[in-house]
């Protein structure tokens, strides 16, 4: 029997000592799944040394007792290491755990030059190599088995082989999403789970259903023991919260902990456990903290649920009921104030539930493609996401990957700002480089396994230097950098075509808007990621490289413009804003693309534009009357709503009227 399923969540357990991977899905016909796949081993790699025997390596290798009962092959292959040629030998175990003390056992013995990919975990291991990606459709052949172990599944199913990737099939399952919030009896401030009890639980299913659970009193025993009913009667694919992976899940915890309440409300009816990147894993579901989301909105500067919510549009700051949060227990305490205590309570959880709404199909596309879990891909930062990226392309490309090795900290030189022409200015067009850094990287074929270090002679002919800081990099063969960024760039554009042949309001679009988002996040990353002490392919050579022939691009273009009598007004990293004079513009576009070979183009026009003195604060009002504004005390969280409101209204006559001097 062949199913086909989306897959939300996997782990792995050990089930009489096999290793068994659990994919915890939703079929295409509406029904939550879990199919269990028996058949994968985990596997290290022994980086031979230059002048090393395989075979004499791995005699020694296998006198070890360690080995002699836990490893089940060793087997030479060849691979490659930043671009060049290495020997190999695969050494695959029996039991995922074992694997950090095969390591240590075989890592120094002679001819041993390293261990590799012994730190990657089994069930990410077990999607890299099978190519399974988390919220993506796949198809496999099994049998239905028992459901012996009482699991919140419609079906159990034992694969009778690899489930297949299906990228043809993009809609998305039906998926039900959870939105809570606690709010905590604090009578003596920041509330400590030893001492105080959860007095409300706050919870939004499904956008219309709503429930507040309440404590008796101060005793939150029973309401411990209803917010897991709630959750199991409801089933929820996808828990959401605010700061629930810093706040709300340690404290339910440490209290159901304290009030003997089991917190059983996983697929597998056990607990949450903090896991990779400090999220709390709940088997079977995605648990999603929309803070880590929230977090890379770098226009609010305040990060609060209420000003994000405010910012996203999902619900007006002005319409909120206002409570200091010292004073939750003063509320609570006065049966009268108890109901304006709830209210409150219950729009921090509809915000949750509009702040998901916004967030979830775009960390669902951004999970897609990384191949990191919905419940790890927010709470990751965007250096992880990378090179989870980078892990599975290296294993299509047969790359080993390089450990993570402990380094100081390095500067390098970064984008050009220029410094902006003060006033206003009318009729500006906002000219963008397309995907500038990804694009120099390919065509200057700029990545670790291309670079050539000082001390080693080239004929300049084969390589391309990088202006001010003189990295040079090999012109063939084309680098894994380079290949990968024109897979994401590629992908991207395919997407783009398919949008412009449907309606923005078919949901299709909105699938398709979210994943090209996603894929120009991860390949804008890519550069940066080269120069983050914690990347496995850490090479500062590459960012300091890439930056620099931005910063000649940009000069460049500054130069081409100011030929043709174009005033540039601003520049920032990949952006410069020019007097619109259409046929000049069109003329610098034709020679920007001729002459430097990248593609620019117009990505908005300010029917009037204001600079302050300072880089990245300015303000400009669209043809449709939209006014954006960047980096200014409108838009920031930490400023007071009514200097907000003050400068909005400033902003509005500076730029709709025309008349300053009001």
């Amino acid at each position: 029997m062949r199913i086909l399923f989306w897959l939300l969540d996997i782990n792995y357990e050990m089930v009489g000592g096999i290793p068994e991977i659990r994919l915890w899905g939703i079929s295409d016909k509406d029904e939550r799944v879990v199919v269990l796949d028996r058949s994968f081993k985990p596997y290290f790699y022994i980086l031979l040394g230059k002048n090393a025997d395989p075979e004499q390596v791995k005699n020694i290798i296998l006198k070890n007792d360690l080995v002699k009962r836990h490893v089940l092959s060793i087997d030479l292959l060849e691979k490659k290491f930043f671009g060049q040629p290495a020997k190999v030998l695969k050494v695959t175990c029996k039991e995922p755990p074992l694997i950090p003390k095969i390591r240590e056992e075989v890592k120094h013995i002679k001819g041993v030059a390293d261990v590799l990919e012994a730190d990657i975990r089994f069930y990410m291991r077990y999607m890299i190599d099978n190519e399974i990606y988390p919220c993506s459709w796949h198809e496999v052949e099994v049998e239905e088995i028992p459901n012996k172990s009482n699991w919140q599944v419609d079906k159990v199913y034992l694969a009778k082989n690899t489930p297949k990737l299906r990228p043809d099939i993009r809609k998305l399952p039906r998926l039900t999403v959870y939105a809570f919030d606690i709010e905590c009896y604090n009578e003596r401030g920041e509330p400590d789970p030893d001492r105080d009890p959860i007095i409300v639980v706050s919870r939004v299913y499904e956008k219309d259903d709503e429930r507040v659970i309440t404590a008796d009193d101060k005793n939150d025993r029973e309401l411990l023991k209803n917010f897991v009913s709630d959750v199991e009667t409801l089933d929820p694919d996808i828990i959401v919260g605010y700061n629930n992976n810093r706040f709300d899940w340690p404290y339910l915890l440490e209290r159901s902990k304290k009030m003997k309440v089991k917190m059983s409300i996983s697929r597998t009816r056990g607990s949450p456990a903090q896991s990779v990147y400090g999220h709390f894993s709940i088997i079977g579901r995605a648990n999603v903290d929309m803070y880590d989301f929230a977090e890379e909105t770098y226009e609010v500067k305040v990060k609060t649920l209420e000003n994000i919510a405010d910012y996203l549009g999902v619900f007006p700051k002005e319409k909120r009921t206002r409570i200091e949060k010292n004073e939750i227990y003063k509320y609570w305490e006065e049966k009268e104030k108890r109901k304006i205590l709830l209210k409150y309570a219950m729009e921090d959880a509809e915000s949750t539930y509009g702040i998901a709404e916004k967030i979830l199909p775009f960390a669902i596309q951004l999970s897609a493609i990384v191949g990191l879990p919905l419940d790890q891909v927010g709470a990751a930062s965007v250096g992880y996401r990378v090179e989870w990226h980078l892990m599975r392309q290296a294993f299509k490309y047969g790359e080993l990957v390089p450990n993570k090795i402990e380094r100081p900290y390095e500067k390098y030189k970064g984008a050009i700002v220029l410094k902006p022409k003060p006033g206003i200015h009318e009729n500006i067009a906002v000219l963008d480089f397309s995907s500038m850094y990804p694009n120099i990287m390919i065509k200057m074929n700029i990545s670790p396994d291309t670079y050539v270090p000082p001390h080693i002679e080239i004929d300049l002919e084969k390589v391309n230097v990088a202006p001010e800081v003189n990295h040079r990099f090999r012109k063939e063969p084309p680098g894994f950098y380079k290949k990968v960024l024109q897979r994401l760039l590629e992908a991207r554009n395919e997407i783009r075509k398919e949008m412009k042949k449907l309606d923005p309001s078919n949901p299709q679009y909105r699938i398709l808007n979210e994943r090209q988002r996603a894929l120009k996040i991860i390949a804008n990353a890519t550069y940066g990621y080269c120069g983050w002490v914690g990347a496995r392919w850490y090479k500062r050579e590459v960012a300091e490289a890439t930056t620099a022939w931005g910063r000649k691009l940009i000069r460049e273009a500054i130069s081409i413009a100011r030929d043709l009598g174009l005033e540039v007004i601003y520049g920032d990293t990949d952006s410069l804003f020019i007097k619109y004079k259409p046929e000049k513009v069109e003329d610098f576009i034709e020679i920007v693309e001729k002459k430097l070979g990248f593609d620019i183009k117009v990505d908005k026009i300010y029917q009037r534009v204001f600079f302050t003195e300072a880089k990245k604060r300015y303000c400009g009002l669209l043809k449709d009357g939209r006014v954006d504004v960047v980096g200014l005390e409108a838009v920031r969280g930490d400023w007071s709503e009514l200097a907000k409101e003050l400068q909005e209204r400033v902003i509005e006559i500076v730029l709709k009227d025309g008349k300053p001097e009001r």
